[in-house]
């Protein structure tokens, strides 16, 4: 390790420690200043280091939480940027948090989460062994441009690493073409035909045509959104089978799911510690990645049921009375397995709707339009009240309104102090989808009321 690697580590010390006294978190800035002085600071210091990364549109944080979970019930030693700094920045100010002066690592493995755009800078110096893809979804279009373009970024990113195993969603068309162009080795996990009642044709898709020959595709099952049985009736392009597969969910619970699975071929059966289809994605994509790298079946499916929940990602507080729980939305596929969710919520409860569109959530708040707000009519008779908040609460207002909510019921509240005091005076569950910054303004507003964890923590 040389001087200015020496002085990089010291200065992103420095600055961490800082910005924790002033209860700042730290968590990307010491890393930027360190990357100015050396960089190639993060190739330097995770060259011995075992890595996982997860990248994809939805789904990072919570696969990761799996993942590391898995890990710790194999007994292995695991750094994880589990704050959520999945750029370069914040990337590398965990690996110097968790190395020497020296630069000598203190663990043996890292899990990391890695934003889609960022991975064309991340996987050359971080030189993961297996990287697992969640899924592509349109995206911050300001930030990400199509999802072709997030799905260039990610290609680029693997071509890169040709030697790392890719844990790809079978079920993802896109994700799927990455195995048609790159040498890397490829494993596969997915929903089977049967596990969940297929939807209808007529959902909004991402990906309505085959990526090699522009052909619409054909399903022989929807999960949701463009991910299930897909085939293509020109060129024959098709969903590849799973070798990590959930054959049944069993029963999806307000807490949890129970599934059974096939993994390569053997049946298992699995308690998932989260709602929601999308969930059960994420932990047999979580599952695939452990058992690749050598985690056995029994403590990768114990960790299904024991990981902790990744900071906004159906995470639970205690308001009051009643319990809250806050589901982070972002882009219309992901906001609509939130609706699902709610849809498969039996008692009355009161729904928070905050909307920010700074840069870290998307500038572009049209997506809000895309997401289908009008199937809270199917459930109206069961929402007590509905709060909108956040830098662009009218128009989320606007868009509950025309989603069929009368005007009468939604309650436009932006400052959160005053906004949890209504809440708190609630006498029914809250369920909170807020995006990315009102999430974090949110929860820190949550935490001094009623608890809990920073979000680095």
């Amino acid at each position: 390790m040389n001087l200015k690697a020496i002085l990089a580590i010291l200065l992103c010390r420095l600055l961490r420690g800082v910005s924790r006294v002033l209860h700042r978190g730290g968590t990307a800035m010491p890393g930027r200043w360190a990357l100015k002085l050396c960089p190639d600071l993060l190739a330097r210091l995770s060259k011995e280091v075992r890595t996982v990364a997860v990248t994809g549109t939805n789904g990072k944080t919570t696969s990761s939480r799996i993942l590391e979970q898995a890990f710790a019930e194999a007994g292995r030693d695991t750094l994880a940027n589990r704050s959520g700094a999945n750029l370069i920045d914040g990337i590398t100010t965990e690996f110097v948090m968790n190395s020497t002066l020296l630069g000598k690592p203190r663990k043996a493995w890292a899990i990391i989460e890695c934003d889609e755009a960022a991975a064309v800078k991340v996987f050359p110096q971080l030189k993961p062994e297996l990287v697992v893809v969640t899924n592509l979804f349109r995206d911050q279009l300001d930030r990400y441009g199509e999802v072709t373009h997030t799905l260039e970024n990610i290609r680029r990113a693997l071509a890169s690493v040709p030697e790392a195993t890719m844990c790809l969603n079978a079920d993802c068309s896109l994700c799927s073409s990455l195995a048609l162009s790159l040498p890397n080795r490829a494993v596969w996990f997915g929903l089977e035909q049967g596990a969940v009642p297929s939807r209808a044709k007529a959902e909004l898709s991402d990906a309505p045509h085959c990526i090699r020959c522009k052909a619409e595709y054909e399903y022989d099952y929807i999960s949701y959104g463009h991910l299930g049985g897909f085939r293509c009736p020109k060129c024959g392009y098709r969903r590849h089978a799973a070798d990590y597969a959930v054959t049944d969910v069993i029963e999806q619970r307000p807490d949890g799911t129970s599934a059974a699975l096939s993994i390569r071929g053997e049946r298992q059966l699995a308690e998932i510690n989260l709602p929601a289809l999308y969930n059960v994605y994420n932990a047999v994509g979580a599952l695939a990645a452990a058992m690749e790298t050598g985690v056995g079946a029994a403590e990768a499916i114990r960790a299904l049921g024991e990981f902790k929940c990744g900071f906004g990602r159906m995470e639970q507080f205690r308001l009051g009375s009643v319990g809250a729980k806050m589901m982070l939305v972002k882009n219309p596929a992901g906001c609509n397995q939130v609706l699902d969710f709610l849809e498969n919520v039996k008692e009355r409860f009161v729904l928070v709707l905050c909307l920010n569109d700074r840069a870290a959530d998307g500038t572009d708040v049209s997506w809000i339009w895309d997401a289908e707000f009008e199937r809270l009519n199917a459930i109206a008779g069961r929402i007590e009240k509905v709060f909108v908040s956040g830098d662009r609460a009218l128009d989320m207002r606007v868009r509950v309104k025309y989603a069929g909510i009368p005007d009468g019921a939604i309650c436009v509240e932006r400052d959160y102090e005053t906004l949890l005091s209504a809440l708190e005076k609630q006498d029914r569950e809250v369920y909170l989808m807020p995006t990315y910054t009102a999430m974090l303004e949110l929860r820190e507003v949550m935490i001094r009321h009623c608890g809990g964890a920073e979000f680095w923590e």
